[in-house]
């Protein structure tokens, strides 16, 4: 640990270190002699000798160092370690030197200046593997095995994937992180959880992952609630959804699209039941097993007016005055609206109460969700404006788009993409239910294998876990890799630290965090990073 405390002070220096193996008989019988002579003494000591207890701690690590080489086959070395430290400045290296002193002191180690042998010190630090005895019988320390492992200079805490993306750099000793959250050789997962308070920088650097992602070709689909990627979608050449009072594309919840199923796979109107159920979940509120049943027998009834049944087959067509070999699949035109949906509950006096509640989607404010797919969602790059929706509706347009995008992301496992879920917590907070926050959950389980990642992003870190006690919120914290924490307020920090390892230093570092600085948790190195964009990108984003 000193020597990665070293490291991260981001001093100018060079590190030399030697290990020199010891013969452990010759070093056994030494203690063994040391031992017995020391022992003698300590039996005629006067206790008043000032040297009383030196003589008894030397005592009393002889015979562990002989224990642990005789019982434990622990090796012994001799340890040397050089710093030299450089500065143009004659007032700054004093200051630096003070400073490494410090450090090193205050982790209970003696440290000494290489006075007349300044010059011995300099050829020891470079790579000529001189190690003078003019300086060795002062810089020597004895060392076992088991701490030896603990001098790997290497362990500064670093991320630079050899594919990854350049993210920023370590707060701590300036070293560049690169991360490649695809790298399944290296990751679990590439899934991502970004937490930060307003204003502490979560948003730019989802915008500059979109970027520079874009350049790479990744496919990324970005929910959107605060109308805050406009301007990027327009210059990255993205494709942008907008749903509201105001909107002029349209995306059709009854939708049965090819990609939903991976070819091969079978049962296209069975799994768009069960994700409808989730969507009329959070129209109608929980819906117990028997209302279920019964919008289910609904969903069915509406399908089969426009001619599609549990039988695949019924959802492809063959084009008229065209002779076509292979058979096309049904657009949106062929599948039916929430109107029609709407007319069939109205047929059954136990669906009432349903018919009702959605009257707002079918004559009233909502109606935009009752039209036809017009819009075609091709590009690699589609953010989905849900702005206009209010804060009451947002959770609908979250749901529309996240299953239209899961879709999207089903299509080719060869292909990378990812799916950006701003405000998560409306999904699987409190403000949702079980049927749609597992919908979730199944995502980020199982989106992996299709080749990519679901990033979760909130601010409301609280609202995240307030669902099932917290088990949504757990189930998607640990089915992501990466986890990303920007500047939190107390409260918040707390709610997180159950949830992952966090230290009490981390907890502290979180809370002082400025803007565009986070404490990044990828996989097992926990780094703090300031997020770096060059003049050019920052204009494209701003």
């Amino acid at each position: 640990m000193l020597l990665k405390t070293i490291l991260d002070s981001n001093i100018n220096m060079n590190i030399s270190i030697f290990y020199e193996k010891q013969n452990p008989y010759k070093v056994v019988k030494d203690l063994t002699y040391h031992i017995g002579n020391v022992g003698a003494d300590l039996k005629n000591i006067n206790e008043n000798r000032e040297d009383i207890e030196i003589a008894a701690f030397t005592y009393n690590d002889a015979k562990y160092i002989r224990k642990e080489i005789q019982v434990n086959n622990e090796d012994i070395y001799f340890l040397y370690i050089y710093l030299n430290l450089y500065s143009k400045d004659k007032k700054e290296l004093e200051y630096l030197l003070e400073k490494i002193e410090g450090i090193i002191q205050a982790k209970g180690l003696q440290v000494r200046r290489a006075y007349f042998r300044q010059e011995q010190t300099f050829k020891a630090c470079l790579p000529l593997m001189q190690n003078s005895k003019e300086i060795k019988e002062i810089a020597k320390r004895n060392v076992l095995t088991s701490s030896l492992i603990s001098t790997y200079p290497f362990i500064s805490s670093s991320i630079f994937d050899e594919e990854g993306i350049f993210i920023g750099t370590n707060i701590y000793n300036n070293s560049l992180v690169f991360i490649d959250r695809y790298c399944t050789n290296k990751y679990k997962n590439a899934n991502m959880c970004i937490f930060g308070s307003s204003g502490a920088g979560k948003s730019y650097y989802i915008k500059l992952l979109t970027l520079r992602f874009r350049i790479l070709g990744i496919e990324q689909y970005i929910i959107d609630p605060d109308r805050e990627y406009s301007k990027i979608c327009e210059n990255l050449d993205g494709t942008l959804l907008k749903i509201g009072p105001s909107s002029k594309t349209y995306i059709n919840i009854f939708d049965i699209r090819q990609e939903s199923l991976e070819e091969g796979d079978g049962g296209y109107l069975a799994t768009k039941i069960s994700k409808l159920i989730g969507f009329f979940n959070l129209i109608f509120g929980t819906l117990n097993e028997e209302e279920k049943a019964i919008l289910e027998e609904k969903i069915i009834c509406v399908y089969k007016e426009k001619g599609i049944t549990f039988d695949d087959k019924t959802l492809f067509k063959q084009e008229k005055n065209k002779i076509s070999i292979k058979p096309i699949f049904k657009e949106s035109k062929d599948m039916p609206i929430l109107e029609d949906f709407y007319k069939i509950l109205a047929l059954d006096k136990r669906t009432t109460i349903f018919k009702t509640k959605l009257i707002p989607f079918i004559k009233g404010s909502l109606n935009f969700f009752n039209n036809y797919t017009n819009i075609e969602l091709d590009n690699k790059l589609i953010i989905a404006d849900i702005y206009e929706l209010g804060e009451e509706n947002l959770k609908y347009g979250m749901y529309l788009f996240t299953e239209l995008f899961w879709d999207k992301i089903k299509k080719d496992r060869k292909v990378k993409k990812a799916i950006y879920l701003d405000e998560i917590w409306r999904l699987i907070g409190i403000t949702s239910n079980k049927e749609v926050a597992s919908f979730i959950y199944k995502i980020f389980k199982t989106i992996r294998k299709y080749g990519g990642s679901g990033v979760a992003i909130t601010q409301d870190v609280s609202d995240l876990f307030s669902l099932e006690n917290g088990a949504y919120g757990k189930s998607i914290l640990n089915n992501s890799e990466i986890k990303i924490f920007f500047s939190l307020e107390e409260e918040n920090i707390k709610a997180l630290s159950e949830y992952t390892n966090m230290s009490e230093k981390e907890k502290i570092e979180i809370r002082s965090l400025k803007r565009g600085e986070c404490l990044m948790f990828v996989g097992e190195n926990h780094i703090l990073t300031k997020i770096e964009s060059s003049k050019y990108e920052k204009n494209i984003i701003e």
